[in-house]
């Protein structure tokens, strides 16, 4: 198959487009050779006819999207410009990706936003990481630089180009910050941190805004930084070209000049500012002319401190820093001299003698007015060997001025870059090694093009040349060294420009010639030019425009440029008169000021121009802007050429500073002038696609014929290729790849296609003809199955016909029945009705009698009854009143204890007022409540005894009445009417007082149940909130408790940081006193032990505690102690010695420091170099200072842990006051008299013990001791001494004890047995001095306590167990580093499971990196699982508590999920599923092991759940919305920029599998939204994060002599058991 055959219907290809430089189409069609057109549908819809000529004329063929958004350009199957546009765009649109390989280069585009890429984890993720495996980034080329030349040991370099804007500042700001952190081992030290600041001070004087960039450079620099042969850096050197001094006098629209003018202007307000006479930056004309005076997001005078901090640390004192500042001020003064023009025709210039600003710049600059204005507008000429004074038109004198400004300023930049250097010169050793860092101006072309872009764009020529050959000499190395039979690649080279430039009578010797021309100008120089290059020589790259005769064009490599020649001689010369030069120099007042012009004379600046005087010289004509520019350039071009060079070509994406918005045509400008087309052209000239024989085996064996064995694999490529590439010249075999030409891979990609399709159709023909067959015998079962059931439903139909018509003869009998019988009851029940209600008339006539005598019995009785219950009632409501008044007593008892212990929470109270408020309005109005239901009551007495006393009276009335009854005699059998009326009228007057007294009763008691109700209510309602102010104390407390434990870790945390740093600073000690004595040894002085000469310090550094470390504004003696940072700065960068001197013995000297920090002059010390005496001293000092400091604060802080301790104890544990009498009346607890089981050792014996148990102790015989030995033997023998009364030997053998174990500790800092062991005895040694301590010893019987107080060794101890842990940690950690990324992610514990999944297109080593080698043993999970058994047998070994080795277990476990995660978020090859289920194979047998040894209970297992759901992430399907949901519930432990991360790193790397849609991200990305996770915003996990670490205390059990097996290795028998 050829490429034409490529051109079928679907393909998709690329066509030109006036807005977006080319656009995708697919073909509708198959192309056959002769067709005159193309049809084609565009992505937008249409549908075009596209001409073809000839089969070159054909459109360029789209790559597969398997492709897209590849990390490297030349990667891609079809290398063209169409190719690259759109892979830079999806990677930079859809992915977020700025950073992109091709080939050697790095393409880094602008985004115009802060992204979360820098930060030091990430330095960390890419430190020590082939850049091959990791995603693209500046750390990445950066890391390639530094590994090189570790390696290789040749100096490198780094070339960050592109035009103003593309971002070339802050890439090699991030390159020097990621080689400040590499080569400063994380930690700063004086020379990293100088090569920092000086961005900032070269960002303010040599920055500034252009229509293009805010923080445009306005200077090329060259920055060398050297390393030492540890590869730390200890030297740096900066070069600077080319500075645009036009800018100080002049600014184009929208721009600016540089920052530091502006700055100035800002901080006018400051006090040591206004002596300056400074204004607004509107008020001089050498800061007003662009418009712009602020620049959106900046701060001018934040940015003013900034430069003043960098200035100092950099070793520049505060009154230089002053007269820089006023030397800058007095420009700006300068440039509103106002030159006015007088004379008959206007031809001589004058100024005014009371000239504020040129008053105002005289006294600046401390020189005089009168001659300055003179000589501003005079000019002296040499005629005839006599001086004459000639004045100046008044144009002439303001370019004068104009020129004495850019010559000021630029004499200054100079003078600023040289004192860079002396700042960042080496101090410390020979420079082994360096890394350049150029940071250099773009090609530019603009509308109007001068002098400045001619130099700029004869520099990139050079650079380009450069370029060009580099890569061509890396392609032809792949070449050999695979032993490939390869023609010449043929590339563009640009040296006929470069000879246009720079040859004989070439631009720059015709414009030099015509600048010694004592008349010379810009129209005679052009007009050389086109008689040399266009007329007697025509030159290739050399035109002439049509409409000008002042301007001509340069056919460049990038685009061809229009120069206009005016200003271009005066730019060159870029003199200035030398009697305002010699005014400078008279300055008397201003020291800096004589200083920058007296070097004029010896020292020729690159930017500086020359000095014009009234005689010229043949020297002086030499020292052009442009012949020193090429002297400096080719100076940089033979540094790049012994160096290797690595680039970065920088991208503008827009020019509306828009972030995340691509202009194509724009980009694909910038890619053509930077070189990044020219690398992909030469890479397609010839074999851009290579692969291994493996690789290509693994994608494309279903091509090969024969019997196929992964063993054989070259043998079967080199006999199939033939077959499927008829054309040999289309590929070609080397030793271990296999080379195709540009397209050869997609006509694989084509036939492997095809061979998948048509397999694919056999396997369908085989799947449909058995699932015919399925389907036909499915049918002929589901036909015998209906014909089965129908003729059961028939006979079932016949059935049931039958016993419906026997059912209907039953229904008839039976319903002729019911009638009959039902009649037959209708009469019998009748009668029985009739019979009923007449016998029920009768009884209730009889009824009524009964009831009308029954009723005055009943009203009795139930009177009587009312009466009995009344008083029942009062008896019970008196005994519930006298209850609850008991109860009520007793209540306010309890509250009034209650209160009393609530006061111990009063802190919490005052949290909840508006609780007790609302319990005290509630508590009111129960009271209120109460009162009223006191007076309901009152009432409601009133009213019974009311009711009682009618009730009396009634019942009085009924006796009367009974008695007058039975007193009558019996009545006759007629009654008067009048008689019945009166007793009528009685019993209803007697039935209304019983009936209303019945209703008033009954509202009584309905409002006595409403109050008991409410006052039930009341009650459970004061009870709720009692229960909820209990419980929200309860919380209260529980929050502060864990609030105030979250404090103590943090404060341990940081306690536990400060005691490392106090041991690395401490090691750093050591060795500058071990290079002391090494000085001295080699100078051939004898120095005494370094015990003695240290005789000053205290007993052991460990007995500080790092706690008390506190910032110098805390110390005793602030007035009499340098900060650490004036020191460094003296010692550092001065340049001279007497500066430093005059720092020490300003106020306080260092005999003086000496004498107040009571540090004794060490008579040993014998140094000859002051420098280095001086140093000695100063670290004595300060190590003396440092102990007063940390003595003093760590009091403090124990003073403040035990406070708050109390808090602790006072808010959680509540001790009953009824137990406090008891306590207190308890007798304190007898003491033995005698204490037997110990060890005597003689004060003579005392170093032989430390000695024998602890300095020379072996390795193999200290592993055979019992757990804890020495520090038992110790204690018995410091517990024998105490006994003995002797305090001073008890605490001196204990102090130098806990100083041989630190010195054994550092002797073993590699050994995890060792550190083990003696992690072991100081923890064992510090719980037996704490159980023995006088505040432990209250709660035992047993234990005696010490009479010596051990509190200060105690924490000594407690610091010692911190560092052994830390040493520790630190063993493992290093041997784990290396292992982590290669065990965890790249190991395949499942054979074959990524094997035959490669990927199509896969990237090729970059040129020059360091794969790792393939012959080692590379680590695997057995490897890390080893590392850890090796650290838990040391920790089980010596029997130390499930909480220490959980805690250690915790923090490696973080570091191996940490390292693991963030190499997994950086590495697209990693991102799949096959390698998914791997790494969680890999996790899972970390868990296992974990399970198995009992450490998930210490939080080990889940700090491997972000690795976890990461890989699960990797595996899970991610299609619908169902998918999103989960994985947003399920990604719990992962942030949501990882997540989103993952899934654009996820690649397919099968058929099988499919690329995530940006929908899918997006609809992801929305859900995360709404998640609040505590997750930090960061994209990596910070690998360098420190758990801190608690012992907590255990008490041994009491020890004895004679429980102890003392072995004789240990040569300890002069020990007595006493």
């Amino acid at each position: 198959m050829t490429s034409l055959e490529l051109y079928s219907k679907g393909a998709s290809v690329w066509v030109p487009d006036p807005d977006e430089v080319w656009v995708s189409a697919l073909l509708l069609q198959d192309y056959s050779p002769g067709e005159k057109h193309l049809r084609l549908h565009l992505s937008n819809g249409k549908e075009v006819h596209y001409p073809v000529g000839s089969p070159p004329d054909l459109p360029p063929l789209g790559n597969p999207d398997i492709l897209e958004g590849e990390n490297d350009l030349t990667a891609l199957s079809f290398l063209h410009e169409p190719a690259v546009l759109h892979n830079l765009r999806v990677r930079f649109l859809d992915y977020s990706n700025i950073y992109t390989y091709c080939g050697i280069v790095l393409v880094a585009i602008n985004p115009y936003d802060q992204l979360p890429i820098y930060g030091e984890e990430v330095i960390d993720a890419y430190s020590g990481q082939d850049m091959a495996d990791m995603e693209p980034h500046i750390f990445s080329v950066a890391e390639e630089a530094y590994r090189t030349m570790t390696r290789e040991e040749k100096n490198q370099s780094i070339i960050i180009s592109g035009e103003s804007g593309s971002g070339k500042t802050v890439s090699a700001k991030f390159t020097m910050r990621y080689f400040a952190v590499v080569g400063g081992a994380a930690q700063q030290t004086s020379v990293e941190e100088r090569v920092l600041a000086s961005n900032p001070i070269m960002e303010s004087i040599g920055n500034a805004k252009t229509t293009r960039n805010d923080n445009s450079s306005r200077f090329g620099k060259y920055i060398e930084i050297g390393f030492g042969k540890q590869g730390d850096i200890i030297a740096a050197n900066m070069r600077t070209y080319l500075l645009e001094k036009s800018r100080v006098v002049f600014q184009a629209a929208a721009e600016r000049n540089y920052h530091i003018f502006y700055q100035l202007c800002a901080s006018r307000e400051l006090p040591e500012m206004r002596s300056f006479k400074l204004d607004a930056p509107e008020r001089f004309r050498y800061t007003s002319q662009g418009g712009e005076m602020q620049i959106p997001g900046t701060d001018d005078l934040s940015d003013l401190e900034r430069t003043r901090n960098a200035f100092t640390i950099l070793g520049v004192q505060p009154d230089q820093q002053m007269e820089l500042f006023r030397i800058l001020a007095a420009v700006l003064h300068l440039g509103n001299v106002n030159i006015q023009a007088s004379g008959r025709s206007s031809d001589r210039g004058y100024i005014d003698a009371d000239d504020r600003s040129l008053a105002v710049f005289s006294k600046l600059l401390g020189v005089d007015g009168p001659q300055t204005a003179h000589w501003l507008c005079h000019r002296r000429l040499a005629v005839g060997g006599e001086m004459l004074v000639k004045p100046m038109s008044a144009q002439q004198a303001v370019d004068a001025r104009d020129a004495l400004a850019k010559h000021i300023y630029g004499q200054l930049f100079t003078w600023t870059v040289q004192r860079l250097n002396s700042a960042l010169r080496n101090q410390r050793g020979q420079t082994k090694s360096f890394i350049g860092v150029l940071d250099i101006y773009g090609f530019e072309t603009f509308d109007r093009n001068s002098f400045e872009q001619f130099c700029i764009n004869y520099a990139n020529e050079k650079l380009q040349q450069q370029f060009n050959r580099h890569v061509f000499h890396l392609e032809q190395e792949e070449y050999v060294r695979e032993e490939l039979a390869w023609s010449r690649i043929e590339f563009s080279d640009n040296q006929q420009c470069i000879s246009l430039i720079e040859g004989q009578l070439g631009l720059l010797d015709l414009l030099d010639e015509e600048c010694r021309m004592p008349k010379g100008s810009d129209e005679s120089w052009v007009r050389k030019l086109y008689d040399q290059h266009l007329t007697s020589k025509p030159h290739p790259h050399f035109r002439k425009p049509r409409m000008s005769n002042s301007a001509f064009i340069v056919l460049h490599f990038a685009d061809m440029v229009q120069y206009e020649c005016d200003g271009f001689l005066d730019k060159n010369r870029d003199t200035v008169f030398e009697e305002l030069i010699n005014i400078l120099k008279a300055s008397q007042v201003r020291h800096l000021v004589a200083e920058l012009f007296q070097q004029q004379g010896n020292v020729s600046s690159v930017a500086n121009g020359s000095v014009r005087s009234g005689k010229r010289a043949t020297r002086e004509h030499r020292l052009t802007v442009g012949f020193q520019f090429r002297q400096s350039l080719q100076m940089l071009m033979d540094t790049l050429n012994s160096t290797t060079p690595h680039y970065v070509r920088c991208i503008k994406p827009n020019d509306l500073k828009e972030p995340f918005l691509f202009d194509p045509s724009r980009t694909v400008q910038q890619l053509r002038a930077c070189g990044v087309l020219e690398t992909i052209r030469i890479s397609a000239a010839g074999y851009p696609s290579r692969w291994t024989y493996e690789e290509f085996f693994s994608r494309y064996r279903l091509l090969l014929r024969g019997p196929q064995s992964q063993d054989q694999a070259q043998a079967s490529c080199r006999q199939a290729l033939p077959q499927l590439i008829p054309d040999p010249d289309q590929y070609c075999f080397g030793k271990t790849k296999v080379f195709f030409r540009a397209g050869q891979v997609a006509v694989l990609e084509r036939l492997r296609a095809e061979r998948l399709r048509v397999a694919a159709v056999i396997i369908q023909t085989q799947v449909r003809g058995w699932l015919s067959r399925i389907r036909y015998t499915r049918i002929c079962w589901a036909t015998i199955t209906i014909q089965r059931y129908c003729r059961g439903a028939l006979a079932r139909r016949l059935a049931l016909t039958l016993r419906h018509s026997k059912a209907a003869l039953v229904i008839q009998k039976t319903f002729r029945m019911m009638v009959f019988r039902q009649l037959f009851l209708m009469i019998r029940q009748a009668t029985i009705t009739i019979q009923a209600f007449t016998r029920g008339t009768l009884e209730r006539r009889r009824y009524r009698l009964l009831v009308a005598e029954r009723a005055a019995v009943l009203l009795q009785a139930r009177v009587r009854g009312w009466l009995a219950r009344q008083a029942y009632r009062r008896v019970r409501t008196a005994v519930v009143f006298m209850q609850c008044c008991v109860r009520r007593r007793a209540a306010r008892r309890e509250l009034l204890k209650l209160k009393s212990e609530a006061r111990s929470v009063e802190r919490y109270r005052e949290l909840n007022k508006g609780m007790e408020v609302k319990l005290m309005q509630l508590q009111l109005r129960a009271d209120q409540e109460a009162r009223e239901g006191v007076a309901l009551r009152e009432t409601l007495q009133a009213e019974r005894e009311a009711a009682r006393a009618e009730l009396e009276a009634l019942r009085t009335t009924i006796r009367k009445l009974e008695s007058l009854k039975h007193e009558k005699p019996q009545p006759c059998s007629v009654i008067s009417e009048k008689e019945v009326e009166e007793r009528r009228r009685a019993e209803e007057k007697a039935a209304q007082e019983i009936l209303q007294l019945t209703q008033e009763l009954q509202a009584l008691q309905r409002d006595k149940d409403s109050f008991s109700k409410e006052r039930e209510d009341l009650s459970a309602r004061l009870h709720e909130q009692e229960k909820a102010q209990e419980e929200c104390v309860q919380r209260a407390v529980s929050q502060a408790s864990a609030a105030l434990r979250a404090e103590l870790d943090e404060e341990r945390r940081k306690y536990q940081g400060l005691l490392r740093e106090f041991t690395r600073l401490e090691q750093r000690y050591d060795n500058l006193r071990e290079m002391s004595l090494l000085t001295e040894r080699t100078k051939g002085h004898r120095r005494t032990d370094s015990i003695q000469s240290l005789s000053f310090e205290p007993l052991s550094p460990t007995l500080l505690s790092p706690q008390s470390l506190t910032p110098l504004s805390l110390s005793p003696i602030p007035s009499a102690f340098p900060s650490p940072e004036e020191v460094r700065r003296v010692s550092v960068t001065s340049p001279s010695f007497e500066r430093r001197a005059s720092v020490w013995s300003c106020e306080t000297p260092l005999d003086q420091l000496m004498e107040v920090m009571d540090v004794a002059k060490d008579p040993a010390v014998k140094m000859k170099g002051e420098d280095l005496a001086h140093a000695y001293d100063a670290v004595r000092v300060a190590n003396k200072f440092l102990e007063s400091q940390l003595r003093g604060q760590h009091s403090r802080g124990e003073e403040e842990l035990e406070a708050l301790r109390r808090q602790l104890s006072q808010a959680v544990s509540v001790i009953p006051s009824a137990f406090a009498p008891e306590t207190a009346s308890c007798p304190p607890r007898p003491k033995p008299a005698a204490v037997t089981g110990l060890l005597e050792c003689r004060k003579r014996d005392a170093s032989k013990l430390i000695k024998n148990l602890i300095t020379d102790i072996r390795v193999d015989g200290a592993l055979s001791l019992p757990p804890g030995l020495p520090a038992s033997v110790l204690f018995l023998c410091v517990r024998q001494t105490d006994c003995s009364g002797d305090q001073t030997h008890a605490r001196s053998l204990c102090g130098a004890a806990v100083t041989a174990m630190k010195a054994a500790l550092k002797k073993h800092s590699n050994d995890v047995d060792m550190t083990a062991l003696w992690l072991k005895n100081a923890c064992l040694l510090h719980d037996l001095l704490t159980q023995h301590s006088p505040k432990r010893t209250l709660d035992s019987d047993d234990v005696v306590p010490l009479t010596s107080d051990m509190s200060d060794l105690i924490r000594a101890l407690s610091d010692l167990c911190i560092q052994a842990y830390q040493q520790l940690i630190s063993i493992t950690e290093k041997r784990l580093q290396n292992m982590i990324v290669p065990a965890m992610l790249e190991s395949e514990t499942i054979p074959g499971l990524t094997g035959s999944a490669v990927k199509l297109g896969t990237s090729r080593k970059r040129a020059g990196s360091d794969p790792r080698g393939v012959g080692g043993d590379a680590p695997t999970m057995a490897s890390v699982l080893r590392e850890l058994g090796g650290l838990h047998a040391a920790l089980s070994r010596q029997a130390l508590p499930p909480t220490h080795m959980g805690q250690a277990f915790h923090q490696l476990t973080y570091l191996i999920s940490a390292s693991a995660l963030n190499n997994l978020l950086l590495r697209k090859d990693m991102c799949c599923w096959s390698r998914g289920m791997q790494i969680r194979y890999n996790v899972s047998l970390l868990e296992e092991w974990l399970r198995s040894r009992g450490l998930q209970a210490g939080g080990a297992v889940a700090t491997l759940e972000p690795l976890i759901q990461a890989v699960q992430l990797l595996q899970v399907g991610k299609k619908t919305e169902a998918d999103a949901q989960a994985l947003v519930q399920t990604c719990t432990a992962l942030s949501s920029q990882q997540i989103v991360k993952i899934l654009t790193l996820y690649t397919p790397q099968s058929d099988a599998d499919e690329r995530v849609t940006l929908n899918f991200i997006r609809s992801v990305q929305g859900r995360l939204k709404g998640r609040s996770d505590g997750q930090p915003p960061q994209l990596l996990m910070d690998v360098r994060r420190v758990f801190p670490v608690t012992f907590p205390y255990m008490p041994p059990p009491v020890l004895h002599a004679e429980q102890l097996v003392i072995p004789d290795s240990l040569k300890i028998s002069f020990l007595r058991r006493v």
